[in-house]
């Protein structure tokens, strides 16, 4: 390990930089042909590079005072990164960003105060010398809740996550994708960086919450993410989902380490960094390949979209090796990572804990409904986006991105095919960190006779190969192409029979027809608005114009937390407003009963506790209350 003063590189720090480097060099050569649409070109040169180079700095950082000047860095300019197209459309830009920086520094505050408790106000300390400090402080849940809100609300965990959908969509497409790829893993860093160097060991309900966090995240996301028709937006909602899941992950290997179960620990944190490299590398080529379909119809609407892989070939071919590595199917490296989280948790079966019995359960359930919600969401994704026929002028008259963002999109899919490739190269750096963190190596275990295969450690486990099964698809695929070149097949051309109608773009299938079934089963849920929009038509009242169906679905977590939340903070500031401004003589009788309040309180809880001095003093109290504030009724 490499440490000084300020900075640490260990295994974990090496692993992060490498997600970092692996998720900025493609979206650096793609951001260079992206450039020619930015108007505020130095702006973003000037925010790109210090967003980078913070993130490189959170992950190396070796005392409080580093971490937290380059996590505000990193926050500062991507908050600025956001703002780079605000000029083009403030209305829903600005909003955005200003609730992307409320809710980072929402989380900035509570990381502040977890480091003044840990270090005694001493942001020079080391992260071990800080773990002596934790040890010793009696309240360590509170240390954990703070890490919590944190780290999750930059991650984009439930119930923190609501900023994603606003901000990604904002952002410019390589500032989304590094966002969504890279600095969400940054948090993810911070939560092993200072649960293992800080705040280790864990009781078991730490882990059963992360665990429960991480499935309602997870399927949370991914089902407004099949609400959505925002391409970039229901990619941010997969951002939720696959955090979700990563903390499933993270959340099993605590509950294992708790239960000395050293090797299941291992196994599921390993899962757990598998996904977040893999969830770096696909969602990074689904933005970068959601921002070439929005720079060529310049529009984020997928309704407007359609038959876009005739001219978009290679962007339509990277977004659907995205689209099958997230939806998990195999042998893709999506796959093996969600493989690997789904044997760790069955690996539990013999643990006798009623908590556990009622978690991982539940969490099992989230992750398989997960993976087949995915798989509908990205049929539709990319089935409306780049099949079809073309749904608008300017989707027919869309062409192919320049060399440069075809570049970026090519080299981050070779990130992900080698992600799936090099998955035993992968697995043994993951093992080498936890090893340094104080955990058992098994990678002898994952890989017990070659690196074809991979193993679960668990009791009864399963084996898999990813090498293997892409020979066979691969084969199988060369063998029918072969086979249809021989037979030398004949092939007619002839219109699509449609119940006597013409195929146009107006009669096949839609985003919103697409979710439709889904979205009346978890009509509890999604609560939707439903819009029918028509007008007379001009030339007579018997014919009509096209009608227009829509359907908006608004968030729950935003309606009933966020939402709530602010109007009762409004009311409360704008009653003491009232007071402090035109009521000075009940704004004073309120300051008075305050402190009578605070008094009565010490007396009570400070000294030796008396029923009658308590019932005499709450009489005094409210007589207060009722003379000086509430007064006589009019």
């Amino acid at each position: 390990m490499i440490m000084t003063h300020f900075f640490q590189l260990d295994m974990l720090s090496w692993l992060f930089v490498g997600l970092i480097l692996l998720g900025t060099i493609p979206n650096v050569i793609y951001s260079r042909g992206y450039l020619a649409h930015i108007e505020r070109k130095g702006h973003y040169r000037l925010h790109y590079i210090a967003f980078v180079l913070s993130m490189l700095g959170v992950v190396v950082a070796g005392n409080a005072l580093s971490f937290l000047l380059f996590w505000e860095l990193m926050s500062l300019t991507s908050w600025q990164l956001i703002l780079t197209e605000a000029l083009d459309d403030p209305e829903q830009v600005t909003p955005a960003a200003r609730f992307y920086f409320f809710m980072t520094h929402f989380g900035f505050v509570f990381l502040l105060l977890f480091f003044l408790i840990v270090s005694h106000g001493d942001f020079e300390m080391s992260f071990t010398q800080m773990h002596g400090v934790a040890g010793a402080f009696p309240y360590a849940t509170l240390l954990f809740f703070f890490l919590l809100l944190g780290f999750l609300s930059k991650a984009g965990a439930v119930p923190l996550h609501v900023w994603l959908p606003y901000a990604h969509p904002a952002a410019p497409s390589p500032v989304s994708a590094l966002m969504s790829g890279v600095m969400l893993k940054v948090a993810i860093y911070g939560m092993f960086r200072f649960l293992f160097d800080v705040l280790y060991p864990w009781p078991l309900e730490w882990g059963i919450l992360i665990l429960v966090l991480g499935a309602l995240s997870a399927l949370v996301g991914v089902l407004y993410a099949l609400s959505e028709h925002d391409i970039k937006a229901l990619l941010a909602n997969h951002s939720i989902e696959n955090i979700g899941i990563i903390l499933i992950g993270f959340g099993m290997g605590m509950i294992f380490d708790t239960l000395k179960l050293p090797t299941l620990s291992s196994f599921a944190f390993i899962a757990a960094l598998f996904h977040t490299f893999n969830h770096m590398s696909f969602k990074s080529l689904l933005f970068m390949g959601a921002g070439s379909v929005l720079h060529e119809t310049h529009t984020k609407n997928i309704e407007a979209y359609g038959g876009l892989i005739k001219q978009m070939p290679v962007t339509a071919l990277t977004f659907l090796l995205a689209s099958i590595s997230i939806s998990a199917l195999p042998p893709t490296n999506g796959f093996l990572s969600e493989w690997m989280i789904f044997q760790s948790m069955l690996g539990s079966s013999h643990i006798d804990n009623m908590s556990l019995k009622l978690a991982i359960p539940f969490a099992i359930f989230a992750l398989a409904l997960t993976g087949g919600l995915a798989i509908a969401c990205f049929v539709k994704a990319f089935g409306i986006t780049f099949l079809g026929l073309h749904r608008s002028a300017n989707a027919h008259h869309a062409r192919e991105v320049n060399g440069w963002m075809r570049t970026g999109m090519v080299l981050m899919a070779g990130v992900v095919v080698g992600l799936m490739l090099l998955a035993p190269w992968f697995i043994a750096r993951f093992d080498a960190a936890l090893v340094r963190l104080g955990h058992p190596g098994i990678y002898a275990e994952i890989f017990p006779d070659t690196v074809f295969n991979l193993h679960s450690v668990a009791v009864h486990g399963g084996v898999v190969s990813p090498q293997i099964l892409l020979a066979v698809l691969l084969g199988v695929t060369g063998f029918l192409y072969y086979g249809y070149r021989a037979l030398k097949v004949k092939e007619r051309l002839h219109r699509t029979w449609a119940c006597g109608y013409r195929t146009g773009a107006r009669t096949q299938y839609s985003a919103t027809g697409f979710a439709g079934p889904i979205r009346r089963f978890f009509d509890w849920l999604y609560r939707p608005e439903e819009h029918l929009h028509s007008a007379p038509h001009p030339e007579g009242e018997h014919l009509r114009a096209p009608r227009h169906y829509s359907v908006h679905v608004r968030p729950l977590f935003e309606t009933a937390l966020y939402t709530r939340t602010a109007r009762l903070a409004n009311g409360i500031s704008y009653w003491i407003y009232r007071l402090a401004h035109f009521e000075q003589t009940r704004y004073a009788a309120m300051i008075f009963n305050l402190m009578l309040t605070v008094l009565f309180s010490y007396r009570i809880f400070a000294h030796t506790f008396s029923w009658a001095t308590f019932i005499l003093e709450s009489v005094v109290m409210l007589i207060s209350i009722k003379i000086l504030i509430i007064g006589e009724k009019r």
